[in-house]
């Protein structure tokens, strides 16, 4: 159930260069959020940014009473990376600020059946959706986590991943951590030794890709987490339309990112159309 919270931050910390892990407070927002939904963010205190930024639910959990009697705090946690003038606040942001945050939202990942295994390949702020995914598979299903990142200062949280119970692996471009090289070849190697596995995804568009031809050439179910311009999160402005499977310019077939998804199967979208702007990133990763 969507709800629009005029809220607070808990707290907002930096965890790597320039990648921030922010706690808000959000009463009942874990009873209707599910792995893979998003949320609108607006900081309160200033005008611009004018538009809300989506931002995907890494986890919801609750902060234990404290000494003084206060009850415990429910609260979502998103994490960004700073890269534009949005996110620039929000990294001076403190515990007690006033925010607005609207979810949770969009469609998110099917939870694919409990007998296969489950691979999960994110990179950067795509590990985000994964968390929660991994969260609730993990009790059911053996779950590998394949990261990857341009450096070592790209590869988070790899710690709360393993705590639940997730065989975690990490590869880097330079090498700086895990193997060198890229994830899509951790991801080869481990479809030859598990075939009947299901592929979860989330990261930038040349990765989810390769993902996509590698999953497809063997045949094994994907899904995808895209990220993609938004401004309203609900369908309204349609500025985060892709182009479904089949789609032709007789027979158009447009999905919002927003409403259809964010996750998708794979099989849905028309992956030679997705290198359109529109498709490229995420309005909060941009901000």
């Amino acid at each position: 159930m969507m709800k629009n919270y005029k809220t607070r931050i808990l707290s907002n910390q930096e965890i790597a260069p320039d990648y921030y892990r922010m706690k808000i407070l959000a009463p009942g927002f874990g009873q209707h959020a599910r792995p893979g939904q998003f949320v609108m963010f607006r900081v309160q205190r200033s005008m611009p940014p004018l538009l809300r930024r989506p931002f995907g639910v890494f986890r919801t959990g609750f902060l234990p009473a404290d000494c003084d009697g206060m009850p415990e705090k429910e609260y979502l946690e998103i994490l960004y990376k700073v890269v534009g003038h949005g996110t620039a606040i929000m990294r001076e942001l403190h515990s007690g600020d006033a925010v607005e945050v609207l979810g949770p939202l969009g469609r998110g990942f099917e939870p694919g059946d409990p007998q296969r295994e489950k691979i999960l390949v994110g990179g950067g702020i795509g590990l985000v959706p994964l968390f929660m995914l991994a969260e609730d598979r993990v009790k059911e299903s053996p779950v590998r986590l394949l990261m990857g990142g341009r450096t070592r200062d790209d590869i988070l949280v790899v710690t709360e991943f393993e705590r639940l119970g997730v065989e975690t692996y990490v590869s880097t471009d330079d090498g700086s951590l895990g193997e060198e090289g890229f994830v899509t070849q951790m991801l080869e190697r481990k479809l030859r030794k598990y075939p009947d596995a299901e592929v979860y995804c989330c990261g930038p568009l040349p990765m989810i890709s390769a993902v996509n031809t590698i999953c497809a050439a063997q045949n094994v179910p994907l899904q995808v987490s895209l990220e993609a311009l938004m401004a309203c999160g609900v369908g309204a402005c349609l500025g985060c339309v892709v182009k479904g499977a089949g789609h032709t310019e007789e027979h158009p077939r447009y999905l919002c990112t927003c409403k259809a998804g964010p996750v998708f199967h794979a099989a849905e979208l028309d992956w030679h159309a997705l290198g359109t702007p529109a498709a490229d990133s995420c309005e909060g990763c941009k901000s």
